[in-house]
């Protein structure tokens, strides 16, 4: 006789809610970030998608302060261009998320005008969002201890980096966002 299998549904999403955060955890992330020197990191991930080499590549002249996007076209880490074609995207940013950026913006020319002589340490003017007060792009694993110590304190799941990206297409799909707009 023939076996009988277990026919699945046809186009269901399945979405492991270990990996993922939920808005009220999200939110308590976000305002707990603000104390640390990855709020803006978190907020790339959690409210854009963004991967972890995209966010440490963003640089204030990718922003198009008019129409509040940003274009995503390089990463840094082993490569420069981004991961694929269709990674190189203009994406909308929210009201939180800019306010924010103007905001670093302003730390950044004061970083870069404060030592602007200094010859012992000098400013790395490379117009990086997410740097250090010498203007140095971050690392791609200088969030890590930070990211791991916001989770324990606010009693959130131990998941990973990446997983801030899950959590931001899973946001997006509960809320009816079309799958195909959400994948592109």
């Amino acid at each position: 006789m023939p076996k009988q299998k277990k026919k699945t549904e046809f186009r269901t999403r399945h979405i492991d809610e270990q990996k993922t955060l939920n808005q009220k955890q999200v939110e308590v992330l976000i305002e707990a970030a603000k104390k640390t020197p990855i709020y803006l990191q978190v907020m790339f991930a959690v409210l854009m998608g963004l991967r972890r080499s995209e966010i440490i590549g963003v640089k204030y002249s990718d922003i198009d302060y008019i129409n509040r996007t940003l274009h995503v076209e390089r990463q840094l880490g082993k490569e420069i261009d981004v991961k694929t074609e269709s990674s190189n995207r203009v994406i909308p940013i929210p009201d939180i998320l800019f306010e924010a950026i103007l905001e670093e913006k302003q730390k950044y020319e004061k970083n870069r005008k404060r030592r602007i002589n200094d010859k012992n340490n000098p400013f790395f003017d490379g117009n990086y969002i997410c740097c250090s007060t010498y203007g140095k792009p971050r690392s791609k694993d200088f969030h890590w201890k930070y990211f791991k110590q916001l989770l324990q304190e606010n009693d959130l799941p131990d998941i990973r980096w990446h997983d801030l990206r899950a959590t931001y297409c899973t946001i997006l799909l509960k809320n009816d966002f079309n799958p195909k707009a959400v994948s592109k």
